[in-house]
């Protein structure tokens, strides 16, 4: 069997970095050495090295969050990897969805900070404007806009979702390119807005997106059932 081209350490080991494929979000960074990487590529399942046990491990075999691996990209050096994938749950043996959810606050950086709640799970720039859409499910009506169209629900949210949908349509049409991604930012907050509104995390919109990716736009409508 050939070795597979990577440069591992003296160890034996390349630092892997695993990293969820819909939402960009780094979950979690461990080890593998030749045997692990190589199991990862057969099984489409995340294996890692222990360096504390000393053994091969795969992800979610205790636990059952496994972490799906789709593709396994190399860095320009071939001492990193990436796994791109598709995780099961949270990633984090503490429980959390992703390992980083801690900050480097206070002088230099000297003072380690927990993210909280909602906040833990936003490392991205959606991850973190849903983070501050839930949390203005709780400020009051008079200081916060967002606030205010939940107090309005459903019909509310989608009178505005209507309106700036038009006004999308309008810039689209005929005015200057800043108006068009203005536009676009309106009916991007006030569709985060309705999905925090029902509840629903726009993972499940990019999982519907991808679930669709390379199937023709016709063949998809078709196959929705009437009550879709």
């Amino acid at each position: 069997m050939a070795p597979l081209p990577l440069k591992f350490d003296a160890q034996g080991l390349v630092s892997v970095v695993v990293q969820d494929h819909l939402t960009g979000e780094i979950r979690m960074q461990a080890f593998a050495n030749e045997e692990a990487v190589r199991k990862t590529l057969h099984s489409g399942r995340a294996t890692f090295w222990s360096r504390s046990r000393g053994q091969v491990w795969e992800k979610g075999s205790t636990s059952g969050n496994v972490v799906h691996v789709l593709r396994v990209l190399v860095d320009c050096d071939a001492d990193t990897l990436l796994y791109v994938s598709d995780p099961e749950g949270n990633s984090c043996h503490t429980g959390a969805r992703s390992c980083f959810f801690r900050t480097l606050d206070g002088p230099a950086g000297s003072t380690l900070s927990e993210m909280k709640g909602f906040e833990s799970q936003a490392p991205t720039l959606l991850g973190a404007l849903e983070a501050t859409l839930e949390a203005r499910k709780t400020s009051t009506g008079q200081a916060s806009y967002t606030r205010s169209l939940y107090d309005g629900g459903a019909l509310a949210i989608g009178a505005k979702m209507r309106e700036e949908a038009g006004e999308l349509a309008r810039a689209l049409e005929a005015e200057s390119d800043d108006r068009v991604v203005s536009e676009s930012a309106d009916v991007l907050y006030h569709l985060l807005v309705g999905l925090r509104g029902r509840n629903i995390g726009f993972r499940r919109v990019l999982a519907e997106l991808a679930r669709r990716l390379g199937t023709s736009g016709h063949a998809e409508k078709a196959s929705r059932s009437p009550t879709r």
